[in-house]
């Protein structure tokens, strides 16, 4: 499989992915691992920070299956 075989939607996704990976890591997870000392208190907020990403996630997908499933009412808002 070669790169022009994929899909311009999966490489799209796909980048958007890394950029949120890449936004997670820099602005919630290395600044809450920067500002403990001890390792307890480290894993401890890395463990924290994972329970925000994972719920970002679901609060992203709750979004939109709300959309898909009410579809018609918001195109109906827009024609």
């Amino acid at each position: 499989m070669s790169f022009s075989d994929i899909n311009t939607e999966y490489l799209l996704f796909g980048g958007a992915a890394i950029v949120s990976v890449l936004a997670f890591t820099a602005l919630i997870l290395v600044p809450a691992l920067g500002s403990y000392g001890r390792t307890w208190e480290k894993v401890t907020a890395g463990l924290l920070s994972m329970f925000i990403l994972v719920t970002l996630i679901l609060v992203g997908i709750g979004i939109g299956v709300l959309i898909v499933v009410n579809w018609d009412s918001i195109y109906g808002l827009f024609t």
